[in-house]
């Protein structure tokens, strides 16, 4: 028998449906997670303020690893955010306006900001930042922690962006594809993985204690940790490659389905 004492998922593509809805069995799952004593936890590359969105109720009952793993938050308090050098950001704007198509957000810890009048985009980066600000000009803006830049294209980010700012990881950032039209750029020693080290390492939990989910490349790093790593069948190549264990797809509530055979089984194995 496992005895696990962590659950971690990504959102988009892995917990979520395709429409980014919430299966109507997450309420009643989690319930079971807390009285067996299962700490959740959200890995995403969304804004903490989106994530908590769909978990509005019990948010300060989870552990939350928010932007790819540059803010974190265990029980409502903050555990560390991993800020950007301003002047390095300011790099990557000027570079990211001359891509055809692309748009930028630059993710602070207060809020996200925007200067696209793409009103497609805009109503699209909606659904991914709850807390935002339009700007005329992001490199004009003060008084800010800035923890993560994303790119958006259309047209795909991993052959549009990526070979056109891949060159900053000079400057000690990562560059990593994070969907197939998002790109983000951090600081290179931030990913989920970090993150989600350091919650275990708080929690005193080893990697015989958790369970994994993710399905795409910025997942990579934290299904690693994982004995228990399950890749969606939705996933990327690359993840289903490196994951231990295989999980139905986000549209068939994969995730959910993982989690109710532990709580009735106590094994993971499937």
């Amino acid at each position: 028998m496992q005895n696990i004492k962590l659950i971690v998922t990504d959102m988009d593509g892995t917990l979520l449906r395709s429409d980014h809805s919430l299966s109507p069995e997450f309420n009643k799952i989690y319930q079971e997670l807390k009285e067996n004593n299962i700490t959740f936890v959200p890995a995403s590359g969304r804004q903490y303020y989106s994530i908590i969105n769909y978990f509005e109720n019990i948010k300060d009952e989870l552990a939350i690893i928010a932007e790819n793993g540059t803010y974190v938050t265990y029980k409502g308090q903050e555990v560390f955010v991993d800020e950007l050098n301003w002047s390095v950001v300011k790099e990557i704007i000027e570079e990211t306006r001359k891509i055809e198509g692309a748009n930028i957000v630059l993710a602070g810890k207060n809020a996200a900001y925007v200067e696209s009048k793409d009103e497609t985009f805009l109503d699209y980066f909606k659904n991914y930042y709850n807390k935002s600000v339009w700007v005329d000009d992001l490199t004009k803006i003060e008084g800010e922690q800035f923890i993560k830049i994303a790119v958006n294209h259309v047209g795909g980010t991993e052959y549009n962006v990526f070979p056109k700012l891949v060159d900053f990881e000079k400057y000690g950032l990562k560059v990593v594809v994070s969907g197939e039209v998002w790109l983000d750029v951090m600081n290179e020693k931030s990913n989920k993985g970090v993150a989600l080290q350091a919650l275990m390492n708080k929690l005193d939990i080893s990697s015989e204690e958790i369970i994994v989910f993710g399905d795409f490349m910025n997942d990579l790093e934290m299904l690693n940790l994982a004995k228990y790593s399950f890749a969606m069948e939705n996933a990327h190549p690359n993840v289903k490659n490196i994951a231990n264990f295989m999980a139905p797809s986000n549209d068939e509530d994969g995730v959910i389905q993982i989690i109710k055979h532990y709580l009735q089984q106590k094994t993971v194995n499937i």
